[in-house]
């Protein structure tokens, strides 16, 4: 079986019909991202929100202070636990189209079907057309890409710009061949692909870096070792590699930089800190621990259950059963990785061209990455797979290409294995018509609960400029999504106080607050960690008046009056 052939290895009097090919080829590729258009705008509007982002896309709308930082809550006290740029985009949508559930994952969705075109643009180029194809459709209908692209988290524009740097890279080794200088040719490209990874970071933080072990093997073995008129080619590529290196950590870490210039007073707590740090929340909550387990979900208590799908094993990915089951990725990341294998070992023993070794050899390992973290981390939830979904669905288009180029009989099994895209096909087709949502469902609470609690509140503020007390920083999301009114934190994550008793005297006196919702109890068998077991909480509950019933809630001793005079001297 020979190596792969080039877009421009065709014998001449193949030459005559080039053109046909090529309009052939974006016939089909227009056809392929039509597809993936519909799986992921079809009854968009219809899978369910994320409380969470969503309270934070309301809160970030009132002013460009609360955009910037990525509040939580209306008086921006609180922020969410990651860079807000993917909120952003949240943000524009609903101010263009107005409140709803589809402008809001509408982003999302734009960005999965923005992914299959030029992840095909991304390998065309240097294995051909069968294998860009095959890997844009492998792309489009995978399960759990549609399903991360129909949900309003961030994971799907993150995979977007892993996608944009690999063609970018595909360009730089393409472009570095010639020597034309630092600042034409390739160079420029990988200082592109260098920006759109840092952007990914900006994303989704240490998810992004998923990717970096195989792009940075592209870069490495695909930039030119030998540019005419260079002496010291290994000190041009070093330098080369390190411009990149800078413009990646200038824009990974241009946001939480920012940050730094605001006044540390106006600066809201980012959840998940343990110092209210925003850097604090992305290397620690979001990133450490999230691989050790240590971190706590809002709502939890312990570490127990933090796992939401098959605990970590070699044969996770393969699960049948469960939140992430293989039909969704695992038998499409199995073949790619034998293909992959397969490939990989033809190139090198072949007469493969530089371009064609990288971009192999990189996303290999970038699959082997995402396999062995993502099997063996405690906490998974199944949109992280976002960071290697790209290099799976390019390795089985690679395959499918490699096959279909052999000399032999061989060529016809890549006819089967393309027909196997209509496994991931069924399950995404049910994924649409079941509203499957890998988001999470933070602070929702039960619809006629939460209109008894707004209704009771609205009309009973006197005046006061926090709607509610709230027992912990995400137990009322869906509340701050309906009436947009400032709410006052009494905990953040693991119930870590963040006002105090003497605080919340205060502006009890002072008429800022009247209410407080707390929505877990406190007894001797409840972790110290939960947030119904904070000092203001257990202030509350000895001072206050419940008034539950009388607010119309099913639930006693979660509504509460607040009242309180100084002490007489």
């Amino acid at each position: 079986m020979r190596t792969l052939a080039s877009p421009t290895d065709r014998p001449a009097p193949t030459r005559a019909f080039a053109g046909w090919g090529q309009h052939l080829g974006w016939l089909a590729i227009a056809l392929i991202t039509a597809l993936a258009a519909a799986l992921r705008l079809v009854d968009l509007g219809a899978v369910r929100l994320d409380p969470f982002y969503d309270a934070a896309v309301r809160s970030m709308g009132l002013s460009w202070h609360n955009f910037f930082l990525g509040a939580y809550e209306p008086g921006g006290s609180v922020s969410i636990d990651k860079p807000p740029v993917d909120l952003w985009l949240a943000v524009a949508s609903v101010k263009l189209l107005g409140w709803s559930s589809f402008s809001l994952k509408l982003p999302q969705a734009l960005a999965g079907t923005a992914a299959v075109p030029l992840l095909y643009a991304a390998i065309w180029r240097p294995f051909g057309r069968v294998a860009g194809l095959t890997a844009a459709l492998a792309l489009a209908v995978m399960p759990i890409e549609v399903v991360t692209a129909r949900s309003d988290t961030m994971d799907a524009v993150m995979m977007l710009l892993l996608v944009l740097a690999l063609y970018a890279l595909v360009r730089a080794c393409e472009g570095d061949g010639d020597g034309a200088g630092w600042r034409r040719g390739g160079t420029a490209w990988l200082l592109a692909a260098a920006a759109a990874l840092g952007l990914a970071f900006n994303v989704k933080l240490l998810e992004s870096l998923v990717a970096l072990p195989g792009l940075l093997a592209i870069a490495w073995l695909g930039l030119s070792r030998r540019p005419e008129g260079t002496p010291n080619a290994w000190r041009r590529r070093l330098l080369q590699l390190g411009a990149a290196a800078a413009v990646y950590v200038v824009v990974a870490l241009a946001w939480l930089t920012a940050t730094l210039a605001v006044p540390a007073g106006e600066r809201p707590w980012a959840i998940g800190s343990t110092n209210g740090s925003a850097w604090n929340a992305a290397f620690v909550f979001n990133g450490t621990e999230r691989i050790t387990g240590k971190a706590l979900e809002p709502g939890q208590t312990s570490s127990h259950g933090a796992t939401t799908i098959t605990p970590p094993s070699p044969t996770r990915l393969l699960a049948r059963t469960g939140e992430l089951p293989a039909t969704w990725l695992g038998w499409e990341a199995f073949t790619a990785m034998l293909l992959g294998i397969a490939v990989t070992i033809s190139v090198w023993r072949g007469r493969s061209d530089r371009v064609r070794r990288a971009a192999v050899t990189g996303l290999f390992v970038w699959l082997v990455t995402g396999l062995v973290l993502f099997s063996a981390m405690t906490r998974l939830h199944p949109r992280y797979v976002e960071g290697f979904t790209p290099a799976v669905a390019a390795l089985f288009g690679i395959g499918v290409g490699w096959v279909a180029s052999a000399k032999s009989r061989a060529r016809l099994l890549a006819i089967p294995l393309a027909a196997l895209l209509a496994i991931p096909l069924v399950a995404s087709i049910s994924a649409v018509e079941s509203h499957a949502s890998d988001a999470g469902n933070v602070g929702a609470l039960n619809i006629e609960e939460q209109r008894a609690l707004s209704a009771w509140l609205l009309a009973n503020q006197d005046g006061a400029h926090y709607e509610v007390a709230a027992g912990s920083s995400t137990s009322v999301a869906s509340l701050i999504v309906q009436d947009v009114r400032p709410v006052l934190v009494l905990t953040t994550y693991s119930g870590r106080p963040f006002t105090s008793v003497a605080r919340l005297k205060r502006l009890i006196a002072a008429g800022e607050v009247r209410y407080a919702f707390l929505d877990s109890a406190c007894s001797r068998h409840t972790p110290a960690t939960s947030a119904g077991c904070a000092p203001a909480a257990r202030w509350i509950r000895a001072h206050a008046t419940d008034v539950s019933s009388q607010a119309g809630l099913t639930r006693r001793g979660v509504l509460w009056r607040l009242s309180w005079t100084h002490p007489r001297r």
